[in-house]
């Protein structure tokens, strides 16, 4: 069969049609613009939120991952080289838990000493003596021979010098204890200053010492009583003790790299290692940033928590301060400063501002009255809790006091430069009557330091 041929239909449609030419008027703009730049907007705006939704969530994470760090830390100790945990009250505990004893190698220690520091400056004059162990007595240094080498040499073994100076007193003007000995130094030599010390029967005139010339000075010497903020500059020598970054203690700077502070700052599990502390200077209101590493925290070796006897410990930071108007050393007094009951006192730190309140952001201070000893530890006081290696300063009617998170902080008197007289250590409650803060004793205490200061340079 044959099919049916199909023909085409004619086309009138040209292959190759002119261009035509648009009409006046008729021009309009392509109706695809407005939608391309809404689209624009909107595809900015989303990059935009998911950029802040991510932003959010790494926030979240960090958050999260430094309080489950701080978790972490609070519970164990990270032993770098066996890559491993363990319980952090293995950790100082004397035990070797972590390949090579790393968990034993950065802890707090004790330090104590059977022999007297063989040199001391005594009384407000500050007169320097020369231990004589021979005949266990404590002679006053004639000026005779005396020079500035000497001086500098002196201060040097007591552990911190700035542009040292000395005087001399004559020795009529001395009480009884001062003119009973004398001696005479021959060299000015530090390893040759003690062998070539010779006694001497009568002198006029006996050197008196100043060792630091920027020591208990502050931009204003102001004092305010109660408890009221306070500004760094005034009490430059006041530091944050922070343990995981938390404000523990306080403490008090003695030279650009040691701090004074309580030994019961580190009682409890956790504070016997090295590397959860840190020393912060210098603030006005707490904070963590600009903190010193730690390179030694060492305690009173007759130290007992019992009775909070001999609490005072020593830190050495890992690199020295830069002393300023924030950062300053409070200068260590001599022996037999002479204090009086009811010689005005001033205490410092950032403590609880009531009893089984919060910590005090901002820096507090407050005036209070030396107790005399026989007051403070009568019966109706703290009775026999009271030792040589404690005073007392407060009102016994209470209102002012420091509190929880001021122990180890300042206690300092003024005449002239501001000295570290005490420790706040201990007491019952806070700002109740009859019941008034107890401070380490650093008229006690002040061979412990020096001797520290020395034995670890």
């Amino acid at each position: 069969m044959k099919g049916q041929t199909q023909v085409p239909e004619e086309n009138t449609r040209p292959l190759n049609p002119t261009q035509q030419v648009p009409r006046p008027g008729k021009h309009r703009k392509a109706m695809t613009a407005p939608k391309a730049e809404k689209g624009k907007r909107i595809s900015i705006r989303k990059i935009i939120i998911i950029i802040l939704i991510v932003l959010v969530i790494l926030a979240i994470l960090a958050v999260a991952a430094y309080f489950i760090k701080q978790l972490i830390e609070s519970k164990y100790y990270f032993c770098s080289k066996s890559v491993k945990f363990i319980p952090v009250e293995k950790a100082c505990d004397g035990k070797e838990d972590c390949s090579g004893a790393e968990d034993e190698s950065a802890c707090v220690t004790k330090f104590g000493t059977n022999s007297t520091f063989p040199l001391r400056l005594i009384s407000s004059r500050n007169v320097l003596q020369v231990y004589n162990p021979v005949n266990n007595n404590w002679r006053s240094v004639c000026a005779q021979g005396f020079s500035q080498e000497h001086a500098e040499t002196a201060c040097q073994i007591l552990g911190y010098t700035v542009t040292p100076s000395y005087s001399t007193v004559q020795t009529g003007l001395l009480n009884s204890d001062l003119k009973r000995s004398f001696c005479i130094v021959g060299s000015s030599k530090q390893q040759t200053f003690h062998s070539t010390v010779s006694d001497h029967t009568v002198c006029s005139t006996v050197v008196t010492l100043a060792c630091s010339a920027d020591c208990g000075v502050s931009t204003s010497q102001d004092r305010i009583v109660g408890g009221q903020n306070a500004i760094i500059e005034n009490w430059p020598w006041q530091i944050s003790l922070q343990h995981s970054g938390q404000h523990t203690c306080g403490g008090s700077l003695v030279s650009p790299r040691w701090v004074v502070t309580a030994a019961h700052c580190f009682n409890g599990e956790g504070k016997k290692d090295l590397g959860r502390w840190r020393v912060v200077s210098g603030i006005t209101y707490l904070a963590s940033s600009g903190a010193s590493a730690v390179d030694k925290i060492i305690l009173n070796r007759d130290y007992t928590s019992s009775r909070n006897d001999y609490d005072i410990a020593m830190i050495r930071l890992q690199a020295p301060i830069t002393v300023g108007e924030t950062r300053r050393p409070v200068c260590l007094p001599p022996q037999d400063l002479g204090l009086q009951a009811g010689d005005n006192l001033v205490v410092t730190g950032w403590g609880h501002v009531k009893e089984k309140g919060s910590l005090s952001s901002n820096l507090q201070k407050a005036q209070i009255p030396l107790i005399d000893s026989a007051q403070c530890s009568s019966s109706t006081v703290y009775g026999s809790s009271i030792s040589l290696r404690m005073i007392c300063a407060g009102y016994l009617e209470g209102n002012v006091d420091a509190c929880q998170g001021d122990s180890g902080g300042p206690l300092v008197y003024s005449s002239g430069r501001w000295m570290l007289v005490g420790v706040v250590s201990w007491g019952v409650g806070c700002a109740r009557a009859n019941r008034p803060g107890v401070y380490t004793n650093m008229d006690q205490m002040i061979d412990w330091v020096h001797s520290v200061m020395q034995e670890f340079p």
